[in-house]
């Protein structure tokens, strides 16, 4: 599998005020903009180019990709105006980006560590229509699953089953080529009702259950928040003080304090728990719990879990 289709469009209001700087998957996560997880995931498996659609301050993704390369490898960006057209539709719009080649889907504001290749594999030995990453346990079991035949049956219970879920969809999935033909051009539209039709129609949607490694879906504060600290306990992310980020000798530190690029920190502030973003400032004396401040934001005074 060669390629990969990321999105990248959201919208990401759940994480305002930090959406309204940049798209969800720009955030940043110990340093990296959160899509180059994904990139570096794909890349691993052995995916060779990117698709990524655009929307909300889509001039951001120019601003983190300027060669159109991550890794020396290509990245194709693809705006989507004036409306943002879900997921089926997303696809759609990048058909010939794609071609006639079978291609994995990822959605670019999750944080993951699930194995790809049994996903890979299954699919392309099943000779599936399309095959799913799912979990067995998380926040949202949605999907119904057949072990026996390993196979999707249903969706919240939408075509009648009477099963309303017992797997997370992780939001990652490989299509064959012949999936574009269950898409309409232009049409906003989510992959989900396109999943339910070709089911009824005999398609085979496959699925894999993917339990090892960890995964994370950074829509909340609380999530994004959580994410640091789980990285920062395996061991998996670099140092939290950027070394070109400036922290008073008098600042003080509790906790896990991720401090970006450029960010500062000036005299006796005091930190817990907090991620300060590439190009902000923490003032002097300021006392700030679980916060996160964004770039060129200076933060004053004391605040608790607040977006600055």
């Amino acid at each position: 599998m060669h390629q990969a289709f990321v999105l990248g469009a959201g919208l990401g209001e759940r994480l305002r005020p930090l959406t309204e700087q940049l798209p969800k998957p720009l955030i940043p996560v110990f340093h990296k903009p959160l899509i180059t997880y994904a990139f570096d995931h794909l890349l691993d498996a052995g995916v060779e180019r990117f698709v990524v659609n655009t929307h909300h301050l889509p001039q951001e993704y120019g601003r983190a990709f300027p060669e159109g390369l991550y890794r020396g490898r290509p990245v194709r960006f693809r705006e989507e105006q004036p409306v943002r057209l879900e997921t089926a539709g997303g696809i759609a719009n990048v058909r010939d980006l794609l071609g006639d080649e079978p291609f994995i889907v990822y959605n670019g504001d999750i944080l993951t560590t699930l194995p790809l290749e049994p996903l890979l594999k299954e699919h392309r030995d099943r000779g599936n229509l399309v095959t799913l990453a799912l979990r067995s346990h998380g926040p949202a079991l949605h999907i119904g699953y057949d072990a026996a035949s390993r196979c999707v049956t249903d969706i919240r219970g939408m075509l009648g089953t009477g099963n309303m879920g017992t797997h997370l969809f992780t939001g990652i999935y490989v299509c064959s080529p012949a999936f574009h033909a269950h898409l309409t051009p232009g049409k906003v539209e989510s992959v989900i009702p396109v999943f339910l039709k070709a089911i009824q129609q005999g398609g085979r949607i496959g699925a894999v259950v993917l339990d090892e490694g960890d995964w994370w879906d950074l829509g909340s504060r609380q999530a994004y928040l959580e994410a640091h600290q789980a990285l920062a306990a395996d061991g998996r992310a670099p140092a939290a003080v950027h070394e070109q980020a400036q922290v008073s000798e008098s600042a003080l530190l509790k906790g896990l304090n991720v401090i970006g690029e450029g960010a500062v920190v000036e005299a006796d502030a005091e930190l817990e728990d907090c991620v300060i973003w590439p190009g902000a400032r923490v003032a002097a004396g300021a006392g700030l719990k679980r916060c996160i401040v964004r770039r060129g934001i200076t933060a004053s005074g004391a605040h608790t879990d607040a977006d600055l």
